[in-house]
Order: C-alpha cells, then sequence, then structure tokens
C-alpha cells in the first residue's frame, strides 16, 4: 500500500508540475463544468465543490488533454481518480505529504524515481508485499518505542540549480 502511494505521489508530481505555472482563479462550480468535462471527471464530482481552485485547474486540464491521450494513458487516469477517491483522508494527507517530499528531492534523485518503482514494480506481489510489511512495521515499531518527541527530520538542502517549474 505504501508503495502504491508513493506511485500516487509521484503521479500527482507530474501533474502538478504542469499546472503549478499558472495563477489561481476562481474556478467552477461541478454544475458549471462542461458535460464531456462532468463525465471525464466523473470519480471526483461528490468532492469536486470542495476542492481548491489549484486543484481544480488541474483536473480541468488534465481533461482539456484527455482526448489527445493515448487510450492507455486515458484509462490510467481513469484508474487513478477512481483510487485517489477511495482514500480515506489519512491517506490522501499521507501522499500530499510524499508529494512535497518529492520535490524537495534534487534533480538527479528524482529522475531515478521511475526507474526504481520500475524495478519494484517487477518483484513478485509476495516479495512487494514483505517490503511494504517491513516498511510499515518499522514505521510502527518507531513509533510505539519512543518515551520522548522525535527531533525534527532533517530537510534536503536545496540543490544550487533548483529545477524549473
Amino acid at each position: 500500500m505504501a508503495k502504491a502511494l508513493l506511485g500516487l505521489a509521484f503521479w500527482l508530481l507530474l501533474a502538478f508540475s504542469v499546472s503549478a505555472a499558472t495563477p489561481a482563479k476562481k474556478l467552477p462550480a461541478w454544475q458549471e463544468l462542461s458535460e464531456e468535462q462532468q463525465t471525464l471527471l466523473a470519480p471526483l464530482s461528490p468532492g469536486w465543490n470542495g476542492f481548491s481552485s489549484q486543484r481544480k485547474k488541474m483536473w480541468i486540464d488534465i481533461a482539456a488533454r484527455y482526448p489527445d491521450m493515448s487510450e492507455e494513458d486515458q484509462a490510467k487516469v481513469q484508474r487513478r481518480m477512481q483510487r485517489w477517491v477511495k482514500l480515506s483522508q489519512e491517506e490522501r494527507t499521507t501522499v500530499r505529504e510524499n508529494f512535497k517530499k518529492l520535490k524537495q528531492l534534487p534533480p538527479e534523485k528524482k529522475q531515478s524515481l521511475p526507474q526504481e518503482w520500475d524495478e519494484y514494480r517487477k518483484l513478485p506481489e509476495e516479495q512487494r508485499q514483505k517490503l511494504s510489511a517491513g516498511n510499515k512495521n518499522s514505521k510502527d515499531s518507531a513509533k510505539g518505542s519512543r518515551s520522548r518527541p522525535a527531533a525534527p527530520s532533517k530537510v534536503p538542502a536545496p540543490s544550487a540549480n533548483p529545477p524549473p517549474n
């Protein structure tokens, strides 16, 4: 599950980087979307009017690119939307935190992530489950064994040449 959330965070990193360059403005309520947009974005309809302008813009931009996508990419977008709406608020928060961490990575590490993700996906399901369980257990035991607050985690220093937005 953790790896799936990381994958979703990576996808959001790519999606947000496209829409981050434009200023936010008041975007439409669900009823103001075109019929085509409503059809494409249907999994998001229950929460649409509560989305920030930035999130609405991101999804509207994806809907605008959707007709030009391959069938495989269209299916991927639909699957990811459906997965996103099924996540609990806690899981969404985790995805957003992972997304923020990904944005802070140095460019060379960002470039290696797709290869690392592909290697993980090629592992047998049993091995992926063991890795996921081991990762979860180590986090749980670390949380449970603390008798005092943890020291703040170190954020990687920004690189001399930040990635273009």
